[in-house]
């Protein structure tokens, strides 16, 4: 999952930056609201991490924007513990969750989670593809009861995939997934990744290749 964290605080947004990397997220950071809309409009994300007091354009601001262009990425806004009007404003505008500084770095994680297993129209967290088993929560992947061990770009890769079963997803889409803007990215890399999951997944894991747009994993029979 791709995040992007919009704190206009360098302490806490490097912090953010560094520990959602950590957690196996692909995240990138921009400090003030007209960077946080234009990386919005042009680029895919899994969810936003939005402070609401930023430079140049207020978060708020930036939620009405998004949301008016019909960008339906989950957003959660971060807020001073009292500030309950900024909480209503906010989730009034369009955000899907807040949290109260100070917050705990795994309530954030669990929230992130919540908000992709909801834009997947998924109650439960485990992902099943017939013997294929996937835990976000532990980030682990099995194949009946035997642990497959994947890359965190493998991983996420994977999960992509399986929350879109029978659904084509571009090449551009795929890779905006994978990596974020401090990643070096090699014109191949994509395809080596696909290429990992085929092999360890064999005919598990029909994925197939619609050429000249991207990947798709084909529906159960």
């Amino acid at each position: 999952m791709r995040v992007l964290v919009v704190e206009d605080d360098e302490l806490l947004g490097d912090a953010l930056y560094i520990a959602l990397k950590q957690e196996g997220y692909t995240a990138d950071w921009v400090k003030d609201g007209l960077a946080a809309q234009h990386a919005l409009l042009n680029e895919q994300f899994g969810g936003v991490v939005l402070d609401l007091g930023l430079p140049k354009r207020s978060g708020l601001e930036v939620l009405k924007v998004i949301r008016a262009q019909g960008i339906k990425t989950p957003v959660i806004i971060l807020t001073a513990r009292e500030a309950t009007e900024d909480k209503v404003k906010g989730l009034d505008a369009g955000a899907d969750d807040y949290l109260s500084k100070p917050f705990d770095m795994d309530e954030l994680c669990a929230r992130l989670r919540a908000l992709q297993r909801r834009a997947a129209s998924r109650a439960v967290a485990e992902i099943v593809y017939g013997r294929i088993s996937i835990d976000p929560n532990a980030y682990s992947v099995s194949v009946d009861d035997g642990h497959v061990p994947l890359s965190r770009r493998e991983f996420t890769l994977l999960q992509k995939l399986l929350e879109n079963i029978g659904k084509v997803i571009s090449r551009d889409s795929l890779t905006q997934t994978l990596y974020g803007w401090a990643d070096d990215v090699d014109s191949n890399a994509l395809e080596v990744h696909i290429h990992n999951l085929r092999k360890k997944f064999g005919d598990l894991l029909p994925i197939r290749t619609i050429r000249g747009v991207g990947y798709m994993v084909e529906k159960k029979k």
